[in-house]
């Protein structure tokens, strides 16, 4: 197994657990708000702060399309497109050298996940320690192969991913100059329930993969965080918010400043909370995969026009062909007329010999 090491600091089973606090977006649009989250986390303990780097263009389409709306009843963003919740959602790009320096003057490891290419370009200007490849991105790549080129760490969510899936992203990353990677077990329902973590699959992980493995963690409270550790977890990724009362698009499913702080100084000291192992995604992960990446008609396309880098995009949500088809699709032909927003599938190229699901 090939050491981790993030700015010094090295991730395994027998270092203490390295707690990461994500921000997501619950700083509400407010830089002052997000600087006191980060002076929170660090009083709470934890290791590292986490951001999310992307603007609603770079993660979806700004369309009216049904597929690009949130319609599930049960969902904490129903009502919204994907656009205007990554709208309300994103940490603005100008924020971040503020943030990051905040974090490391207080004694705190950055970083990121970035969502697109262009937001890893930006966070190399920044020169962050390492990256993370958020579960709804896991099988973009592209994506991935732009994060491995950097040749740091990278932490990658599992959620929703298959174990083909999770080789496919591995192999991705060792072959463009990764070795240093950490895997979290990650149940992908907002808030997850702990039956739902099914953490046996951590020490299934760590045998067939041979990477340290952590978790993601989207329950409430912090027993099934504290089981991961018990079952092996090296590292725990949980949502932070100053108080859930004052909202935030993620609060739901966040820890307060004195939970986190609980959460670090009671990590070697885990609960149990044993499930089986499972790939492919829960039950309750199902509606989410399609909030995944695919490739869609990114401009109004005439019939018999090429595919290019233009008119065809690797977004959210996830109807259309997996991204790892995105150089096998360019420049070939539509068969008919196709509307921005269109998920593109086979049955849309000319060719026959494309025509395969």
């Amino acid at each position: 197994m090939t050491e981790v090491i993030i700015a010094g600091r090295k991730i395994g089973l027998e270092e203490e657990p390295f707690v990461i606090a994500e921000l997501s977006g619950n700083h509400n649009q407010s830089l002052d708000l997000a600087i006191k989250m980060i002076e929170a986390a660090a009083e709470a303990g934890v290791h590292a702060i986490k951001l999310q780097t992307y603007t609603a263009d770079t993660m979806t389409l700004d369309c009216q399309h049904d597929d690009f709306q949130i319609l599930e009843s049960d969902s904490l963003w129903q009502g919204n497109s994907l656009h205007k919740l990554y709208q309300k959602a994103h940490t603005p790009w100008e924020w971040h050298q503020t943030l990051f320096e905040k974090a490391k003057s207080l004694g705190l490891i950055a970083f990121s996940s970035p969502f697109d290419s262009s937001a890893v370009d930006f966070l190399e200007t920044l020169n962050v320690p390492c990256y993370k490849v958020a579960s709804f991105e896991n099988n973009d790549i592209p994506l991935i192969e732009h994060i491995a080129k950097t040749g740091k760490p990278v932490i990658i969510s599992t959620g929703m991913a298959s174990l083909t899936e999770i080789s496919e992203a591995i192999d991705c990353l060792k072959k463009n100059g990764c070795q240093q990677i950490v895997l979290l077990k990650c149940t992908s329902a907002y808030p997850a329930s702990p039956a739902q973590a099914n953490l046996k699959t951590i020490a299934h992980l760590r045998a067939t993969f041979g990477c340290e493995v952590g978790i993601s963690d989207h329950t409430l409270g912090i027993g099934v965080s504290l089981a991961g550790v018990a079952l092996g977890a090296s590292v725990i990724e949980k949502h932070f918010v100053l108080s859930r009362n004052d909202g935030g698009v993620d609060a739901a499913f966040s820890l307060e400043p004195n939970e986190f702080k609980l959460l670090v100084t009671e990590s070697k000291s885990a609960s149990q909370a044993i499930g089986q192992v499972i790939y492919g995604g829960d039950t309750s992960e199902q509606d989410s995969k399609k909030y995944r990446r695919s490739i869609y008609i990114s401009q109004d396309i005439k019939k018999g026009q090429h595919l290019t880098k233009e008119n065809i995009r690797i977004v959210r949500p996830g109807f259309g062909l997996a991204p790892k088809h995105f150089s096998q699709v360019l420049g070939q032909k539509v068969n008919a007329d196709v509307n921005k927003g269109c998920a593109l599938s086979w049955q849309l190229l000319t060719h026959e010999e494309y025509k395969r699901g």
